[in-house]
């Protein structure tokens, strides 16, 4: 499978597509704002504690707060419990390579229950203190950064995490005998007791590269630190990768077989970080000097415009509809116009596995993340249940963010949720609708005309005029003025009264005001 990296750099943003067999499956937009600060490490100062969610704002330097829950953040009183609880719940660790971030927030959630009921907020944190912290999800919607103490450092083929004594290994490295190779040579060369999680990168790396590494990453840190000692709060310490650096390091050459980027600044930049970084390894990187925008040439516009639609159709003629509110993502699966050729249990059962495939697709190349519902087509039989459930699994391996499926309900609902580190695609280049206030919906045209209808009612036995006059949007005015004339005529018999009506082109097409006048 020919698999590339297609990057498209301006000055403002920066947008990256991995593209496979031709088709875009993965796509990342970075812009110059505080929506990309995933990764970024920040010298804080505590602004409130909230004893009663257990929780803190924290000011890193924006318009709007860090939160940090008690169980991100570490304490030197509580380390030694931290520790205690990290070997008493020891787990392999995923794979953190899945270019979201560097950060590593999300792999100390397993005991996040217990160490809660031991260490308060309140004992670890007070208002006006100065906090190391890294952002581990970027702002998302009205919700502010959300933090953790628990920093975290990603390499080429490891992840440094400098607060906690754990070695872990990524789950895709299923061979036993090379897991063990791995975290023998760690604790082996390591002189402190930082831990460490062994990417999927790392499968089958010497030991002579992974001590370079290790003081690489150490070094890192040694500078952060550092650079934080005289640094005030709030304020940066650690900016991580751009989205350009982090394609490089984590796709290139593992899940990519050539990279084309269309900035010559950018080339060289890149050509400069692979000699630093991988030296030993001969990568394709190549400068597109086309005349049309890089991702105009790779087809890249059509299917990104098509990934912020509602409704996705099918190629048998059924269709998918992705609705997202501010806490889930609900997707409907319909048959649409396909009517199938042998019977109805068949059809239902051929669009749900193809909604499947459509699904695991579109999950991944919108970044959908969070909590999601699926609501397949109701199937009768078990064995047909029990396909699209398998059929369901083995495509969400494709997917490098951890995802969990739950069976299918009775009512032939699927619950899942796949981690969210920072926006997904339609949040990220678009905003709520200013016509109808993110909505979605507007009053139709019989609605606000009936409405219009029952105002005139109301204030007519208040007004003086011998008149009224009803400035509306000209659509409006048209129904008005035909389909819904008898509106206006049955208020003209009632009050004895003309009422005009105006179209105003400037006005919303909810909008419209009701004037009395004096006629002489």
């Amino acid at each position: 499978m020919l698999k590339e990296l297609v990057v498209n750099a301006a000055p403002h943003e920066t947008r990256v597509a991995l593209i496979e067999n031709g088709t875009i499956v993965e796509v990342f937009i970075e812009r110059e704002d505080e929506t990309s600060i995933a990764g970024n490490i920040y010298k804080g100062r505590v602004q409130r504690v909230l004893p009663g969610m257990q929780a803190a704002f924290v000011d890193i330097g924006f318009d709007q707060a860090a939160f940090i829950y008690v169980d991100d953040v570490l304490d030197t009183a509580c380390r030694e419990m931290y520790q205690k609880f990290e070997q008493d719940n020891d787990s392999d660790d995923t794979d953190s390579g899945n270019m979201q971030t560097g950060s590593m927030a999300g792999s100390h959630t397993s005991w996040k229950a217990s160490f809660n009921q031991e260490c308060s907020i309140e004992d670890l944190l007070t208002e006006g203190q100065e906090i190391l912290v890294q952002v581990a999800k970027s702002s998302i919607g009205t919700k502010g950064p959300r933090i953790t103490t628990h920093i975290s450092l990603a390499g080429r083929y490891m992840v440094l995490m400098p607060t906690v004594d754990h070695i872990g290994i990524s789950k895709r490295i299923e061979n036993e005998t090379e897991r063990t190779r791995l975290k023998d040579i760690v604790l082996s060369i390591r002189k402190n007791k930082f831990g460490y999680i062994l990417r999927t990168q790392a499968n089958g790396i010497d030991e002579n590269t992974i001590a370079k590494e290790i003081e690489f990453l150490n070094k890192n840190w040694e500078s952060i630190l550092a650079k934080s000692m005289g640094a005030g709060a709030p304020s940066l310490v650690y900016k991580d990768l751009t989205v350009t650096f982090r394609a490089v390091r984590d796709l290139l050459a593992n899940e990519a077989d050539k990279l084309i980027i269309d900035s010559k600044e950018e080339y060289e930049n890149v050509q400069k970080f692979l000699e630093r970084l991988m030296p030993d390894v001969k990568l394709s990187v190549e400068l597109y000097q086309g005349r049309e925008s890089v991702f105009d040439a790779y087809n890249i516009e059509g299917d990104v415009a098509r990934a912020l639609k509602k409704k996705v159709w099918l190629k048998s003629g059924g269709y998918i509809v992705i609705e997202q509110t501010e806490a889930l993502v609900a997707i409907d699966v319909n048959t649409g116009r396909y009517v199938g050729k042998h019977n109805f249990d068949e059809t239902i059962l051929k669009t749900n596995l193809e909604a499947v495939k459509e699904i695991a697709y579109q999950v991944r190349l919108r970044n959908i993340g969070g909590i999601i519902i699926i609501d397949f087509i109701d199937m009768k039989k078990e064995q047909h249940k029990d396909k699209v459930m398998a059929h369901m699994n083995e495509a969400m391996k494709k997917d490098k963010s951890q995802t969990n499926i739950l069976p299918l309900t009775e009512l032939g609902l699927v619950q899942m949720t796949r981690k969210r580190i920072r926006r997904n695609l339609t949040r990220t280049l678009c905003e709520p609708c200013f016509y109808c206030n993110g909505d979605g919906h507007l009053l139709s045209g019989k609605s606000i005309c009936h409405k219009i209808y029952r105002d005139l009612v109301s204030e007519a036995g208040d007004m003086m005029g011998n008149r009224f006059t009803v400035k509306v949007h000209p659509d409006i005015a048209q129904l008005l003025h035909g389909r819904e004339k008898h509106l206006i005529s049955s208020l003209e018999k009632q009050f004895s009264k003309p009422i005009a009506i105006y179209p105003e082109p400037h006005y919303h097409i909810e909008e419209y005001h009701i004037f009395e006048s004096l006629v002489k």
